[in-house]
């Protein structure tokens, strides 16, 4: 609810499937952060809905590897920053490899003690963009985007539901994809991954929700106190 009137955060941008706008949740202002699949399929139609919707800044959580050619080109005054988030070549992405690939929220709760400073780096890209909204992304807008956005959510006072639901809304959205590269149901597949570690999508979200302790978890990440403050007014102007 915005202003006691229902807000839709669902967006449609063509060539993405996986858009919506974290506006409405906890203190967040619409149009103030939106979460998404990589926007290099965006047509121009996609990227003029974008523009439209009032996005100024995209912050790309992925590894440089993964990048692609934009199939149509961004708008001028739009900016990118990277930010990869996913600790490549490291013990931790190792291990975590081998044991939900990274694509599940088991691994959230590590991640944020063992690299808090790529996650708050991220945070810091959101908090200091120039003035207009803030889509942040990864590859599917699921994993790397989910634990962000869960970061931002927390912060701003989302409910532990909430930041369940909309991290679920995202199996939905690209199940499509998956479909269509013949790969298995990837909620089925999560959820039964996290079951036979005796856990599940809902309890491993809430898990990470309950060990952050805001602020103490960003500025001990290495946010400054004002950044801090400009974080605030991002989300909720």
């Amino acid at each position: 609810m915005t202003n006691g009137v229902a807000y839709d955060r669902n967006l449609t941008w063509d060539g993405c499937v996986n858009v919506r706008d974290l506006g409405g949740l906890g203190r967040i202002s619409p149009g103030a952060v939106v979460r998404m699949d990589e926007p290099s399929t965006l047509t121009g139609a996609g990227w003029t809905a974008a523009w439209k919707h009032g996005v100024r800044t995209i912050v790309d959580l992925r590894d440089p590897c993964e990048r692609t050619p934009d199939a149509t080109p961004r708008p001028g005054g739009m900016t990118t920053v990277r930010v990869p988030v996913e600790p490549v070549g490291t013990p931790f992405h190792d291990r975590w490899q081998r044991i939900d690939g990274l694509a599940s929220p088991l691994h959230y709760t590590a991640m944020l003690d063992e690299h808090a400073h790529a996650v708050v780096a991220a945070v810091r890209a959101v908090a200091t963009a120039p003035p207009g909204g803030v889509a942040i992304h990864c590859a599917g807008g699921k994993d790397r985007t989910g634990l962000v956005a869960l970061v931002l959510l927390t912060f701003a006072g989302a409910t532990t539901d909430e930041i369940c639901d909309d991290h679920l809304l995202s199996y939905v959205r690209l199940q499509p994809r998956f479909d269509a590269m013949g790969a298995r149901d990837q909620l089925t597949a999560v959820t039964a991954l996290l079951t036979d570690h005796g856990t599940t999508i809902e309890e491993s979200i809430a898990a990470t929700v309950s060990h952050l302790r805001m602020p103490d978890f960003l500025l001990d990440g290495g946010l400054s106190k004002a950044d801090l403050t400009a974080l605030e007014a991002r989300l909720t102007s």
